[in-house]
């Protein structure tokens, strides 16, 4: 099945032709004929399944792009208000459609502004809420979605959810998007929603065997210098970094090229023909580290990718087989290596259960560790160089004024002088603090009772709030001895 099979206006499939999408994924399949027929809707799907193309293509499709609002898509967090909106945007920016972003700890004025010149209103519950019962907008949109409807039931958004659609006109179409169904959203649905159709996408995906696949606890603060580290311990052939967003592609480009590494970026704003040459030159060698987002990696296919770093954990257990799945192919091995901060354990623990898969806990090199690594590398790439016409001319040229064992130090130390490893000694958290920190979460999860939270980690999707309290670091020496060359 292609998406030209859908039969969408003209404008919504250039741009799906644009974004590089050729086949629908099974939310896609299933949902958008549903939506198109003008059909109530539940859909239980994960993040990472392309849910948002699943009701942004058709509603798109149907909207008339009056300069009224339309559509109204109500989401748990700020940044996923962000990726969605943007995500959105690029699909209907060929249709004249416009995009509105509406969440707390910005100005109102600002938001109001926007929401008045805009088509979609992708808003958190708390603000969208204080909007309307201020009066301050007055929307009646035609199509309302309510997308991981089980994340803001466990961030206590329950009541505020219930008193948004008593602003909102009875005569309209409401699509509820939840990874998980627990009773609370079973009852909402039938209060909000007029015989709706039922999706289920079920998981399926395993991770692949010959892949290792390791996680490195970090404050958030120490993401940078904690990739960096890696990179260079791990010195791989060809990686790819993922991000969550956009703006954070952009940045690690910056950085990692500030640091002398051959690196380039994909996401939703590249048109396709830079795209392509992105990816040519990623393929062909130009380009060693490859630092992308979900949504722009779709269709990546590269056979001899060695290591994936994930900068973030994803949102969800698909996006993760996702992602690493880019390494280990062609019957090759790969690593995956994911950055977490302490507040993010739980999340490891519950995609390891989701995909059946066991990741490894380590810990970050230090800066003697990768210079011994190093040493080690120049050490075997010397023992196995061919001595050169050229290489015993020089030495010939330079036994005039200096003695061998000279020029031997000598041209070691040129060598060493490019090959020095920056940041600080130590990055990260122990073996054994990560342990102690992992019997703690679980503890308190098993102590809660409710499984408050219990998707994305204590406190919400991305809170970094460090997780019980200030720990010092200790028992570094725990360390894995494994190394690559």
């Amino acid at each position: 099945m292609k998406f030209s099979d859908f039969n969408l206006k003209d404008t919504i499939q250039a741009a799906i032709i644009e974004a590089g999408f050729t086949e629908p994924s099974p939310i896609q399949r299933d949902a958008i004929p549903l939506v198109l027929k003008g059909h109530d809707m539940v859909a239980q799907a994960q993040t990472g399944t392309g849910k948002t193309a699943a009701f942004g293509l058709p509603i798109m499709s149907m909207m008339k792009a009056n300069g009224n609002i339309e559509s109204l898509v109500i989401v748990p967090t700020r940044e996923l208000a962000i990726q969605v909106s943007d995500e959105l945007f690029r699909f209907g920016k060929l249709s004249g459609i416009k995009t509105a972003t509406v969440y707390g700890g910005t100005p109102y004025g600002k938001q109001i502004e926007r929401i008045r010149q805009a088509s979609i209103v992708v808003a958190t519950p708390g603000r969208l809420q204080d909007l309307l019962m201020s009066g301050k907008i007055k929307i009646t949109p035609r199509f309302v979605v309510l997308d991981e409807a089980d994340e803001m039931l466990d961030m206590g958004f329950l009541d505020e959810i219930k008193k948004i659609f008593t602003y909102l006109p009875k005569e309209r179409q409401t699509l509820l998007f939840s990874a998980t169904m627990p009773n609370a959203i079973r009852k909402l649905a039938e209060q909000i929603l007029k015989n709706p159709k039922t999706v289920s996408i079920t998981k399926s995906e395993k991770t692949n065997t010959k892949i290792t696949q390791l996680y490195y606890v970090v404050q958030e603060r120490e993401r940078d210098d904690a990739l960096v580290r890696l990179i260079d311990y791990k010195n791989p052939k060809k990686c790819i970094i993922f991000c969550r967003m956009k703006k954070e592609v952009d940045r690690l480009v910056a950085h990692l090229t500030a640091q002398g590494f051959k690196v380039s970026g994909l996401h939703g704003d590249m048109e396709q023909k830079q795209r392509e040459i992105t990816i040519r030159a990623f393929k062909q060698g130009g380009i060693d580290i490859f630092i992308a987002t979900d949504v722009a990696s779709r269709g990546l296919d590269v056979n001899d990718v060695t290591h994936v770093f994930n900068y973030h954990i994803p949102f969800d257990s698909e996006s993760y087989v996702h992602r690493i799945g880019r390494t280990g192919r062609g019957g090759k091995s790969g690593e995956a290596i994911t950055l977490v901060s302490p507040n993010e354990l739980r999340t490891i623990k519950r995609i390891e259960k989701d995909v059946g898969t066991k990741m490894i806990t380590q810990v970050i090199p230090t800066r003697m560790e990768v210079q011994n690594n190093r040493k080690d590398a120049l050490i075997h790439k010397i023992t196995q160089t061919k001595i050169t016409d050229k290489a015993v001319e020089l030495v010939k040229t330079l036994q005039h004024d200096i003695d061998i064992v000279t020029i031997a130090h000598l041209l070691a130390a040129v060598i060493q002088s490019e090959d020095s490893v920056k940041g600080k000694d130590n990055i990260g958290l122990g073996l054994e603090e990560i342990e102690l920190l992992i019997e703690r979460a679980m503890q308190n999860h098993k102590n809660s009772g409710s499984g408050r939270n219990h998707r994305r980690g204590s406190g919400g999707r991305y809170r970094n709030n460090r997780f019980g309290g200030n720990h010092h670091r200790h028992h570094r020496g725990n360390r894995s001895k494994n190394r690559r060359i």
